[in-house]
């Protein structure tokens, strides 16, 4: 049975409305891919609970059409395969892959190989785009567990439909303020006004102290002082942020940064010993990489123009609304997960926060 998500709930967060789905999958043409890899019992040291997430920017193949893309590092604490090349050429050339810390260059590789049997060309010359998160608190990571058929699953599995959530893909062994996390999606759909253009966020959480925790400015993870884990790690997160605005890699570049304010609002403060990857993509210009013409015509949207709204600064808001929602929604989508050695991530307890979103005037009549 599929839990409800936040806004099912009640808990509505910002003053712009999702699209269809309120996932990254409203951005037309983006598709997500999970592959969830749980092997052993409970309790075993070498228990594993591990994944792959994939995201692809359009529905085409993004080493023959690549989009433009921009990233910001918060904190890191971490590492994003291809940052470079983003921040050199401003285009993403590949889908985006997210696993476990350990298992980076497993995927990297894998992806390549992948690449190579779809295009040669691209099999040589693309690198791939991968993040990763700490998933060591469940999962043997020394068992190296990921395989190449793991990943391509991952990227053969990928669809621009519903997006599941919670212990699922990468996110299958991840932490969010000390309970269970894992992957969580959200959009936004910009006033007609101010375009009409889609945002949509997906998260790999795995970061934050449980006294941090807020939804919608309410500060719940101070009243749940039990359900712990054995052990606080300081964690992680990637924000994978998508639009079909027309933006440019140096805009990008400032939506990506404007994630980071997403998971502030939810109580992050990108902590010394955790990595915050952030990376936003546009998949309003496609920029062939077979062409005569040496001359590309472009769309974008203007960095300032009079009047009201400001459109970039309207990109900003719906990004932020999106990544802090899709934190919470991977918040309730986890289940309660044992992993190695008996180690315990609690699912957050929803009927014990929605009485406390009550009290503070924060949840919306259903």
């Amino acid at each position: 049975m599929t839990k409800p998500r936040a806004r099912e709930l009640g808990i509505e967060i910002g003053r712009l409305e999702p699209g269809v789905l309120n996932a990254i999958s409203d951005v037309s043409g983006v598709r997500v891919g999970h592959r969830t890899i749980v092997r052993g019992a409970d309790g075993d040291p070498h228990a594993v609970r591990t994944g792959v997430t994939a995201v692809f920017p359009h529905e085409g193949e993004p080493w023959r059409e690549p989009v433009y893309a921009g990233t910001h590092i918060l904190n890191g604490y971490g590492e994003l395969i291809g940052i470079n090349q983003i921040a050199e050429w401003g285009v993403l050339m590949s889908p985006i892959v997210l696993t476990s810390s350990l298992a980076i260059g497993k995927a990297y590789d894998a992806t390549v190989r992948w690449l190579a049997g779809r295009d040669t060309g691209a099999g040589e010359e693309v690198m791939p785009v991968v993040s990763e998160c700490d998933d060591s608190g469940l999962n043997d990571i020394l068992s190296f567990p990921l395989a190449d058929e793991d990943v391509a699953a991952a990227l053969d599995g990928a669809v621009d439909r519903d997006v599941s959530e919670g212990c699922i893909g990468a996110g299958t062994g991840m932490q969010c303020f000390d309970f269970k996390g894992g992957i969580g999606t959200a959009s936004r759909v910009l006033p007609a006004d101010a375009g009409g253009y889609t945002v949509g966020a997906l998260v790999l959480t795995n970061f934050g102290s449980r006294p941090d925790l807020r939804i919608d400015g309410v500060r719940v993870g101070e009243e749940i002082t039990d359900v712990m884990p054995v052990e606080h790690t300081e964690g992680s997160c990637v924000v994978i942020v998508a639009t079909d605005a027309p933006l440019l890699p140096h805009q990008l570049r400032r939506v990506a940064q404007r994630a980071g304010l997403g998971l502030a609002r939810t109580g992050s403060t990108a902590s010394n010993g955790s990595g915050e990857q952030l990376l936003a993509f546009s998949t309003a210009n496609r920029i062939a990489i077979r062409t005569a013409d040496p001359v590309l015509d472009l769309r974008a949207v203007a960095d300032a123009r009079p009047g009201n709204p400001w459109l970039l600064s309207e990109l900003f808001a719906a990004t932020i609304e999106a990544t802090d929602e899709a934190v919470v929604n991977a918040l309730v989508a986890a289940e309660t997960m044992v992993g190695r050695d008996g180690n315990t991530l609690y699912a957050m307890p929803v009927e014990r926060v929605i009485p406390m979103m009550k009290r503070a005037g924060r949840l919306a009549r259903r």
